[in-house]
């Protein structure tokens, strides 16, 4: 029996002309269902951690839990879910092109340019990462100026009218890819360390135990994966070490991306000036690494969810 992560290529899946044809879209779209799922599972996690990391003055004064409790009292429970509409009209793509580009750019590494073992899921990750984000950072900055919004206060009336104001009054297009450099910056280890240790952990789990950690595929018996709540395990602890290689980067992100929605956005135009005017202001514990405790009370799962619905969802649409 073949172990998962042995096998490298596409094309190596089925002798059928159809299924080779179709790999890519059922890729796509099993990619796009594992980060629907992740998000949504996480949602309310997400809508506090973006009010901490920018300081909104109606809940900077809180912590994680308090604030998760003190949201549904000043916004209803739906508070919680806020912005979490732009988040799936982003998510889905986003995740789709990630899975996706991973299994496409560790082909083209090991095919092609000749590297191969843990260093290629590592390069693969990063690259893939930053391809979803430049595909679909223009959404990420609307859901966050979205969910950075508080009941009574509020600057846009929903997705299309953030686009249509941010569009005008800040810049044209290039308004939309305020902390794009951060947020790449961040990404290339996130991804990167992301998919190197949930695929290492995985790798290594089906080469030593293959009978206490894995299954036969549903869909191709001769392929061992894992079995549900390993991958969860797996996908869980891949979140929390890349989350915490990469939390600065995601602190300056969500601060440039909030852009004029902040009193103090003349300060943060650039990564280095951000970085600088947050720890010089609230220093590392409170600045940089504030809400770092929710990231990952939300990673974790969110990654598990992420990981374990892809390997999933790869069985339903014959991706093994």
């Amino acid at each position: 029996m073949t172990s998962e992560a042995a096998v490298s290529t596409p094309a190596a899946i089925s002798s059928s002309p159809a299924r080779r044809d179709y790999y890519w879209l059922r890729s796509f779209i099993a990619g796009g269902v594992a980060g629907c799922c992740a998000k949504t599972t996480i949602a309310p996690l997400d809508r506090v951690k973006i009010l901490l990391q920018a300081q909104n003055p109606h809940y900077k004064h809180l912590g994680v839990f308090s604030t998760l409790t003190e949201v549904p009292r000043k916004e209803g429970f739906l508070g919680l879910y806020k912005g979490n509409g732009a988040m799936m009209v982003r998510i889905f793509p986003y995740g789709a092109i990630q899975f996706m580009a991973f299994d496409n750019y560790k082909k083209l590494l090991s095919k092609q340019i000749g590297i191969s073992g843990h260093i290629h899921r590592l390069m693969a990750g990063s690259m893939a990462g930053m391809t979803a984000v430049i595909c679909t950072y223009p959404l990420d900055v609307v859901r966050a100026r979205l969910a950075f919004q508080v009941k009574g206060e509020h600057r846009y009336t929903g997705i299309v009218n953030a686009f249509h104001t941010i569009y005008l009054k800040e810049g044209g297009f290039l308004g939309f890819y305020r902390g794009l450099t951060p947020t790449l910056i961040g990404m290339a280890p996130y991804a990167g360390f992301s998919f190197f240790t949930f695929g290492t952990l995985k790798s290594l789990g089906l080469k030593h135990f293959p009978e206490t950690l894995g299954r036969p595929s549903s869909d191709n018996p001769n392929v061992l994966i894992l079995k549900p709540h390993v991958n969860l395990l797996c996908g869980g602890v891949a979140g929390a070490i890349a989350q915490t290689i990469s939390y600065p980067l995601d602190v300056a992100r969500r601060r440039m991306q909030l852009g004029s929605i902040l009193p103090d956005s003349e300060k943060c135009t650039s990564l280095t000036k951000t970085i600088k005017y947050v720890y010089k202001t609230y220093g590392v514990k409170k600045g940089l690494y504030r809400g770092l405790s929710l990231n990952y009370i939300r990673c974790v799962p969110s990654q598990a969810v992420a990981f374990t619905t892809y390997e999933f969802m790869k069985q339903v649409l014959h991706l093994n």
